[in-house]
């Protein structure tokens, strides 16, 4: 994260979201200490999902696949309001997407606008095959603070051997377009980052990208680490760089995720998912809405986030972590 980018999202920070944010690390570490599921405070930082729809078929992805098990569609303007109504005075951070193509609903710039309004820090990950011209000058416009791209291959061969039915091209123009608009506008947001997920058929191309996104003028390129579903068996997508795995090979052939798990998660307390049908899940592990604590449309946020339902799966964590299934993939969420 880059200085610009930090202070951006220290400016929205208000007293009574300083207060809030002082009493979710409070009870935080009181529930660790007293291993009592203290909890004061509302969500700092929350997904909401656009869409469940994609315009492509990744292999790892629930949208590419096409198989949730949830009801699909996308998110209204009333459901979002309400959202932002409920969260808005204590949020500070709020990532428009979950599954699917943030960019498919038509919606997405009034989303974005109206958190701006709010001073809600705004960011979004895309494919970038609907990042036109018009779109990336709506973006900037928009107020939109942080574009995560996905490019996970340089060349068609290497893009589209995981991003299955993309367009390499169609990405790179796609970055070409958010940064020169960016400059015709003088804007300093949105913060635009590469995501590269790291595969066995793209790491040789990590020093590629680099200079690519050096020459693209992008503001950081992020290493991420893919999360394979059915990774006991092994999976041909698994990189050999022991760093950007999240698995590792046992003696008997199979494979593991090398990663602990405390029973401990800072996320259980500071922020949760709301699907485009307003679903309250614990967390983006969770992508097919399995662990369904609430739903917006019977009841408030409030009393879905202090529910003695959300609490016991907030206790199952700081007890039994390693025994939900959504946690046995999770590479984050295990600092203090």
């Amino acid at each position: 994260m880059s200085l610009r980018d930090t202070i951006n999202i220290l400016t929205k920070l208000s007293f009574k979201r300083l207060w809030n944010l002082i009493l979710l690390q409070m009870s935080y570490v009181l529930a660790l200490f007293t291993k009592k599921k203290t909890h004061w405070g509302m969500p700092v930082s929350i997904s909401v999902e656009p869409t469940t729809s994609c315009n492509l078929r990744c292999p790892e992805c629930p949208s590419g696949l096409r198989q949730f098990s949830r009801n699909t569609g996308m998110l209204g303007l009333d459901l979002y309001k309400k959202v932002l109504d409920q969260l808005g005075d204590t949020l500070m951070y709020m990532i428009l997407y979950f599954q699917g193509e943030p960019y498919l609903n038509p919606e997405f710039f009034n989303f974005v606008e109206l958190a701006h309004r709010k001073r809600i820090y705004t960011a979004t990950s895309t494919n970038a095959h609907f990042l036109t011209d018009e779109n990336c000058r709506k973006s900037i416009e928009s107020g939109l603070d942080r574009l995560i791209i996905s490019l996970d291959g340089i060349g068609q061969e290497a893009y589209s051997s995981y991003r299955i039915g993309g367009r390499y091209d169609r990405v790179i123009e796609g970055i070409g377009n958010i940064v020169k608009w960016k400059r015709q506008l003088k804007s300093k947001t949105p913060h635009v980052i590469v995501q590269f997920l790291v595969l066995k058929t793209n790491e040789h191309q990590m020093d590629d990208v680099q200079k690519l996104c050096d020459d693209l003028g992008v503001d950081e390129l992020q290493f991420k680490t893919a999360q394979i579903y059915d990774y006991k068996n092994g999976s041909p997508l698994i990189p050999s760089i022991a760093k950007y795995s999240r698995y590792r090979q046992k003696a008997d052939g199979t494979w593991e995720f090398k990663n602990k798990l405390p029973n401990k998660c800072y996320r259980m307390w500071s922020g949760c998912v709301i699907s485009w049908d307003g679903l309250v899940v614990p967390c983006c592990f969770d992508k097919d809405a399995k662990y369904r604590l609430g739903e917006m449309k019977d009841k408030p946020f409030n009393e879905i986030w202090k529910s003695e339902k959300y609490n016991n799966f907030r206790k199952k964590v700081f007890t039994k972590r390693a025994q939900i299934d959504i946690c046995q993939n999770c590479s984050e969420g295990m600092k203090l």
